[in-house]
């Protein structure tokens, strides 16, 4: 077997593999979770599934099939995010208005998808076929960051109802003492940031590049909500000085007090999750907070947010990688005894690096070079990954995004100083 035809069955096998993901975060979905959309940033579970299936039909298949025939042809305006290049999108405000296509037409537009995808895949001998896979891995991964959404936005469209309704059954209660939180001294040092090596990355951990560090301590754990509860019974909420003015301003008009899924009921805290509505454990690792609420937290503390760069030479030199397990679809405490220090599979964790173009970025031409580059604008790096980051996705070099003021991702907070 030739390297060629060895590469083209290892993807098809990825490909089947990371499409039944997605179908299996919905096993448990009713028919009438598949359009809920809560906020406009949030996209209704079925519109995710029909949008993944688009990218592969937009950027691969109708560039490399000849003659190919679209499933539907207004599917092309539907269920296009944000690809100008491509065309019209449909609002994304109003993705919860579509109850038609329907969940049936939709699985069968994936299946339509599917079947074409891997024939083309076991097509070795077409002539491109080398950039048909990178684009397949590009899809691929693509996918999974929506597989992560898709958890992220059902939860934050189910914490609307009265009934907090539990998407998965409650798994069993572990014990869990967390360690002290310590700090990790690092010294000053010109350290490589970016991606080497011939991988599957996205464009923006590109190109690596010199940067010079002074000396910082990291946390060696992230922030509980043990800790994160105390902030809040000491005025957090409520100290101007505390706070950025964005962020004052935003708490202001939202009337925030406490993070995104915490219930008080006769004095007693809960928090909303995917397993419904669960009495807060004070060890597990705090989540759902902005970019406001850890600046906030990290100033109470009388420390700082860390860099992204930091926060990559500190993982490099502590020799963490991402493991390769399954999504818990809540984070995890790090007992005493465990040597992890929750870089990833926990949380993502704000930097306070503004998200821009690396030194000599060059975003990919054509349509597909807006996946990244066009927002290199207004918002803020997280690093690691978090619960709902599928296995194989995180890398030390991945880069994501997103505005100050959203908190209904899995994000939460590491703490830096200076030395």
């Amino acid at each position: 077997m030739n390297d060629t035809v060895k590469m083209g069955k290892i993807l098809v096998e990825q490909y089947r593999t990371v499409r039944q993901a997605s179908l299996d975060l919905c096993q448990s979905m009713q028919i009438e979770d598949f359009g809920l959309q809560a906020m406009p940033e949030v996209s209704p579970p079925k519109w995710h599934l029909a949008h993944t299936s688009w990218f592969f039909e937009t950027f691969i298949l109708k560039v490399y099939v000849a003659g190919y025939q679209s499933f539907h042809p207004l599917y092309e305006m539907l269920f296009n995010s944000y690809y100008n290049g491509i065309g019209e999108q449909y609002p994304r405000s109003q993705r919860g208005f579509l109850s038609r296509p329907t969940v049936k037409e939709v699985m069968s537009y994936r299946q339509y998808i599917d079947e074409t995808m891997q024939s083309l895949l076991c097509n070795v001998e077409h002539p491109e076929f080398e950039q048909i896979c990178q684009r397949c891995n590009l899809g691929l991964n693509h996918e999974q960051q929506h597989q992560e959404l898709m958890c992220t936005d059902i939860k934050y469209s189910f914490s609307f109802n009265p009934l907090y309704p539990a998407l998965f059954s409650v798994p069993e209660n572990k014990r869990c003492t967390n360690r002290p939180l310590t700090f990790t001294g690092f010294d000053t040092d010109d350290v490589l940031t970016g991606y080497v090596g011939q991988g599957f990355h996205f464009d923006n951990e590109r190109p690596a590049h010199k940067y010079h560090l002074q000396p910082y301590k990291l946390a060696d754990r992230v922030i509980n909500n043990a800790e994160y509860l105390a902030f809040i019974e000491d005025g957090g909420y409520s100290r101007a000085e505390l706070w950025l003015a964005d962020g004052w301003m935003w708490k202001q008009i939202n009337k925030i007090t406490r993070p995104c899924y915490w219930r008080q009921q006769d004095n007693e805290w809960f928090e909303y999750t995917l397993y419904g509505l669960q009495p807060l454990n004070t060890e597990l690792p705090l989540c759902h907070i902005n970019f406001y609420e850890a600046d906030a937290f990290a100033r109470w503390s009388e420390k700082r947010l860390p860099t992204e760069h930091e926060w990559e030479a500190a993982c490099r030199k502590l020799s963490q990688k991402p493991d390769n397990e399954s999504i818990k679809l809540h984070p995890q405490c790090v007992n005493s005894s465990d040597k992890k220090l929750q870089m990833f599979g926990s949380v993502w964790q704000w930097t306070q690096s503004n998200y821009s173009a690396y030194p000599g970025y060059q975003a990919d031409k054509g349509a597909i070079g807006e996946y990244n580059g066009k927002f290199m604008c207004n918002q803020m790096v997280l690093r690691g990954s978090s619960c709902v980051t599928p296995p194989g996705h995180a890398r030390i070099t991945y880069r994501n995004f997103f505005y100050a003021k959203d908190r209904w991702q899995f994000s939460g907070i590491r703490l830096a100083d200076n030395i």
